[in-house]
């Protein structure tokens, strides 16, 4: 029974990271870029065009 509540509480943790990191990189944000792909000359933004 605890295994299962720490399974479903790990679970919950990971799915809100990925969930803040797919808005993040819908909002122009991304890791590669500093945080800031506006100002960076890289290819963030290629792969939503």
């Amino acid at each position: 029974m605890g295994t299962m509540i720490v399974l479903l509480i790990l679970a919950g943790v990971v799915g809100l990271s990925i969930r803040s990191m797919i808005k993040d990189k819908k909002a122009g944000k991304s890791l590669q870029c500093g945080q800031n792909c506006s100002h960076c000359g890289c290819h963030c933004h290629h792969s939503q065009e």
